[in-house]
């Protein structure tokens, strides 16, 4: 995803630095209303695919009355962020950013590293990555339907790259391969500049992943292949959605904030209503639509409720496809 404008990442390099100087102030006033220290968000990418969180914290920072600040927790395939949020205290002061394989990875494993619909208190639900399939402008593969035909020629030869095992990229270009008895060489990476990297250097032939390609499609560096939108997007008209291809596929990853189990219901409302008068404010929404993201708005309740019901899904999903990690 694109990097973030100088002056935002100054503020939030200032932020960072406001945090650290003011925890130890902060750490004896705990009997003060909430928040009376610093917000950490923990990242679920690197910092750049975690750009837009950056972004909302600096929005949000003046309506709560203190720093918001990201670390970045990237690992476990997005997961990290949110074992990591699952020991801090219940006090709201700790929230971590939950991509859709939060609700995957942990059913992929031997023993569960943490419940994902116990463990957590699910906060507020903003938006959702907008995936695609790109190859190299030069590419042989001109069409989706390009690809698969020399998959189907060449069994386990045709390689793509996603942001790890057990991602929503992987998972759909599974289901993709079960429906046309295809094979293809799945390679992970740990995010979006190493895949690009391998992509343009010719390691790989195509990315299947989220939106940070964008500025590349439009540079006439990449080529777009499909979207896993439920329509086609504006600023790429022709490329087609899975839905057009023949596949019953939609595959957004809806993600949000979440912390602790255990959180006291007026700190979930007022930390809810503070981010959620953030995603409609006008930069944030600006961006987002740099990133051709949508707004996937849920309330605490909802999102909740989202939860259970994809925990489900992915259940069954890990079952079917045999999904597993070491």
């Amino acid at each position: 995803m694109r990097d973030i404008p100088g002056p935002i990442g100054r503020r939030t390099v200032l932020a960072g630095a406001a945090a650290s100087l003011a925890a130890p102030a902060f750490a004896q006033r705990r009997d003060q209303p909430f928040p009376n220290r610093p917000i950490r968000i923990f990242g679920a990418w690197a910092p750049g695919p975690n750009v837009y969180t950056r972004v909302l914290s600096e929005i949000v920072s003046p309506r709560l009355g203190q720093p918001v600040v990201i670390e970045s927790k990237s690992g476990a395939n997005g997961t990290l962020a949110a074992r990591a949020v699952t020991t801090e205290s219940p006090d709201g002061h700790a929230l971590a950013q939950i991509p859709g394989s939060v609700f995957r990875v942990p059913y992929m494993m031997a023993r569960m590293p943490y419940d994902p619909v116990n463990d957590l208190t699910y906060n507020i639900c903003l938006t959702g990555y907008t995936f695609g399939l790109v190859v190299r402008a030069d590419s042989p593969y001109r069409t989706w339907q390009d690809l698969v035909a020399a998959a189907r020629q060449r069994p386990g030869e045709i390689s793509y790259g996603s942001p790890g095992i057990g991602t929503e990229s992987q998972v759909v270009m599974d289901r993709i391969a079960e429906q046309e008895k295809v094979e293809w060489l799945h390679v992970p990476f740990r995010g979006g500049s190493e895949l690009t990297n391998a992509l343009l250097g010719g390691q790989i032939h195509a990315v299947a992943t989220a939106s940070h390609w964008s500025s590349l499609v439009q540079a006439g560096q990449l080529r777009l292949l499909n979207v896993w939108t439920a329509d086609r997007i504006r600023r790429y008209p022709d490329a087609p959605t899975l839905k057009e291809l023949g596949y019953d596929i939609v595959a957004t990853s809806p993600y949000g904030l979440a912390g602790p189990k255990g959180m006291d219901p007026a700190v979930v409302r007022t930390l809810h209503d503070a981010f959620k008068e953030a995603l409609y404010h006008p930069d944030s929404l600006k961006y987002l639509e740099g990133l051709d993201q949508p707004v996937v708005y849920m309330d605490s309740e909802a999102y909740s409720n989202f939860v259970r019901q994809q925990v489900v899904r992915e259940q069954e999903i890990v079952r079917r496809l045999n999904l597993r990690m070491n």
